[in-house]
């Protein structure tokens, strides 16, 4: 019987099983989907799904609660400002679990767990995309940070010409003679 056995050790022990866990968690909020196996995918979706619920009711205390689970401070931003928000209407089954069959190195069973988007969502993302793309292949402009970088490489390339170089080979001296070199060790004879 499996009285009380709540969740899968996952071959590791509880600091590592609970630092993978982190991890794959907070993966999947910042990607929105990612790739595991299917028995990890099954145990980070039970934590996930219990965070995005935190995300929903937004309180100081709520976003403590979930600060202290997820590793990256913008990835607690983006759960409480937009994926919360996806959820409003939803009671639960925030993410699914798509099996893409086993993997080549050990026959492990793979599968993708993402959030579970509404048509709108997806909708509303594909216009935003479209709307960044055609911004950049229409105008042709660059932003003002890749304008200002272009002006700073253009100042170290002219303050570099001014420059003396250092550590080069001398140039041959009149009439085709040898550069004269350093000599690198002193030798002293002694009598």
């Amino acid at each position: 019987m499996r009285h009380r056995k709540d969740h899968r050790k996952l071959s590791r022990t509880s600091s590592h099983r609970k630092a993978l866990l982190r991890n794959l968690v907070t993966s999947l909020f910042q990607y929105e989907r990612i790739e595991t196996s299917v028995a990890k995918a099954k145990e980070a979706r039970r934590l996930a799904e219990r965070l995005i619920t935190f995300a929903k009711r937004g309180d100081v205390s709520a976003r403590r609660h979930v600060d202290r689970f997820v590793t990256r401070p913008y990835v607690t931003r983006k759960l409480f400002d937009t994926i919360g928000p996806w959820y409003t209407e939803r009671a639960g089954g925030y993410t699914r679990i798509l099996k893409l069959g086993r993997r080549l190195g050990d026959a492990g069973e793979m599968a993708y767990l993402e959030l579970v988007k509404t048509v709108e969502q997806k909708d509303a993302e594909r216009k935003a995309r479209e709307a960044v793309e055609a911004a950049r292949a229409g105008k042709g402009e660059k932003p003002a940070r890749a304008k200002k970088a272009e002006k700073a490489k253009a100042e170290a390339a002219a303050s570099e010409e001014e420059r003396p170089k250092r550590g080069r080979r001398r140039e041959a001296g009149p009439a085709g003679e040898p550069a004269p070199t350093k000599k690198t060790r002193r030798t002293v004879k002694t009598g």
